[in-house]
């Protein structure tokens, strides 16, 4: 396996999340840049879409039902919305003032589901910009990633309140308390086994919970490596970035880690993608860069 780093056209952009777009090629959040980024994957070109207000540190992405790209703006309090050519973009008021939102993902309702960090709520908006909100059961939870579950509904983690929680299509939560206090819950995504998987920033470990609420954890095999955003590869095993260490992890379904160290010294490997070309892709926060794993 080998990695290849591509540095963003401007210093202290600040990648975040990345994903494969509908265009075939991978698109990122500049979190300080303010700006929405994608890459070929062939040729490696960048080109780069400013959003309309300084400040909005874009953060988490997913694609939308309508075909356009969806992103939680958590400095600017909006979600924005950019259509795959990148020419146009739309944003959204969150009604609760400063609610951070992070994560993003789409519901099995056809809607879009979001985490407000700081709010402590669940908010969903239609792709027409309707925006509802659902107040979680405990103060400062702290919701942070989510993620379309295999039962038609979303999870979420809770960083501050080390749970995980489950939100029906009509707004029912119900929590499950993780068994390590102070594991802060980072990211969350539905794994091929039916189960969801999730990343513990503080707890060092990838957790798996099942549809029922049984919860598992692997410990990962450096301390403090603190594992951040988690998907699933073209491989079907789990990636993840690991922001302490500078490295790219993988765990199988049985459970089993690999790591793979970053050649540059400075990397904070964050947002982690499956590449339409069967590789995986990072973004590398610390270093300013879109990376590449190639996995054969």
């Amino acid at each position: 396996m080998s990695i290849t780093e591509f540095p963003l056209p401007r210093p202290n952009s600040g990648p975040h999340d990345i994903m494969t777009g509908p265009d075939g090629r991978l698109w990122f959040c500049e979190f300080n840049g303010d700006r929405i980024g994608r890459i070929d994957p062939n040729s490696g070109a960048i080109e780069e879409f400013p959003l309309p207000h300084r400040n909005s540190g874009p953060r988490i992405m997913t694609l939308g039902p309508d075909g356009n790209i969806w992103f939680t703006e958590n400095l600017g309090n909006r979600i924005g919305r950019i259509s795959p050519d990148g020419k146009t973009i739309a944003e959204f008021n969150i009604p609760t003032r400063d609610s951070r939102p992070r994560g993003i993902k789409v519901g099995s309702d056809g809607n879009i589901w979001f985490a407000e960090s700081n709010s402590n709520r669940i908010g969903r908006i239609t792709p027409t910009g309707q925006i509802t909100e659902f107040a979680l059961p405990h103060p400062q939870s702290n919701p942070r990633g989510i993620a379309a579950g295999p039962d038609g509904n979303m999870w979420f983690v809770e960083g501050h309140g080390n749970r995980v929680g489950r939100i029906t299509m009509q707004g029912a939560i119900t929590e499950f308390d993780l068994p390590n206090p102070n594991s802060a819950p980072a990211d969350i995504t539905a794994g091929p086994d039916g189960n969801m998987w999730f990343t513990e920033l503080a707890g060092n470990r990838i957790g798996r919970i099942a549809l029922d609420g049984r919860i598992e954890e692997f410990r990962l095999p450096k301390p403090g490596s603190q594992p951040i955003l988690i998907k699933v590869g073209p491989d079907q095993n789990l990636w993840f970035g690991e922001l302490r260490e500078g490295r790219i992890g993988r765990i199988t379904l049985a459970g089993a880690i690999t790591e793979f160290n970053i050649p540059s010294a400075d990397s904070q490997p964050r947002g982690i993608a499956a590449g339409p070309d069967g590789n995986i892709w990072f973004s590398d926060q610390r270093g300013n860069r879109i990376g590449r794993l190639v996995l054969k």
